[in-house]
């Protein structure tokens, strides 16, 4: 890790497809707190489902703030009249700011320095967005392994990434979909797709229309092939990233989220 930490965790990467049950494990639960670890490198949100705002009393069922509301109750007792709700606060829960969808693209070979990446990329979801993620891994069939709303322990879901191999061609305009339909079920100001793949579909529609659908798209992409990414952004408007291994992962979240 200290001379080359993208070869160090593409061997760990793919010695977790290893046929010996205790080189398997041990090369899973070694990659996992390596993943996590780097991935925290990057700058996590807050947690929680939002964040707490003062609101007028009458646009929220939340308890009443009294600290806030006294002064509007002391006018309104020195006026001898009820205070109206609209002169009352209230703290209640904002939704959160930004939900993300992140879609890997598990089509082709899938081991080594993609899969390290892959497993990277989930874990810095998590870390930036601990209540509201997905995750779509995808070939020629779309697959969620995390569904948009629900709590997801980071190491779970490293190992689940872990577990993927490749095969199949590529379908970007279905994952694309999938990635929208999982956002939808979402109530943040921002939602997010972060598409981990080099962009060349082979099956199915073309992605410019699904792609063009989403609120937000961002493209991370193989340093050493890039074009059909940075084809796809232009087209729809989109911000990409290459990358040159899986250490590169939060820097380039950090950018895509500009932070």
């Amino acid at each position: 890790m200290s001379d080359d930490p993208d070869e160090a965790l593409a061997l760990l990467a793919d010695a977790t497809g290893a046929t010996d049950p205790k080189l398997r494990e041990l090369a899973r639960r070694l990659a996992g707190r390596l993943v996590i670890d780097l991935a925290r490198s990057g700058i996590a949100q807050s947690r929680g489902v939002g964040r707490l705002v003062d609101v007028p009393a009458d646009r929220s069922p939340a308890d009443l703030d009294l600290d806030a509301s006294l002064e509007a109750l002391q006018m309104a007792r020195a006026a001898g009249r009820p205070a109206g709700l609209d002169e009352l606060r209230s703290r209640a829960w904002a939704r959160p700011d930004t939900a993300i969808c992140l879609v890997v693209d598990r089509s082709g070979s899938m081991g080594g320095d993609r899969l390290a990446t892959a497993a990277i990329a989930a874990a810095a979801t998590v870390w930036r967005v601990p209540e509201d993620h997905s995750l779509v891994a995808f070939s020629e069939r779309a697959m969620v392994l995390a569904s948009q709303g629900r709590h997801h322990a980071a190491d779970a879901l490293v190992a689940d990434v872990l577990r993927l191999r490749g095969h199949g061609p590529t379908d970007l305009a279905l994952a694309l979909r999938t990635a929208r339909a999982q956002l939808e079920r979402s109530r943040a100001r921002r939602k997010l797709t972060i598409l981990l793949s080099d962009c060349r579909h082979t099956t199915g529609d073309e992605p410019l229309a699904a792609a063009g659908a989403l609120d937000e798209l961002a493209i991370v992409a193989p340093a050493d092939d890039t074009a059909d990414a940075e084809h796809l952004a232009r087209a729809v408007g989109a911000r990409w990233v290459p990358v040159e291994g899986p250490s590169a992962i939060p820097a380039a979240f950090s950018l895509l989220f500009g932070q």
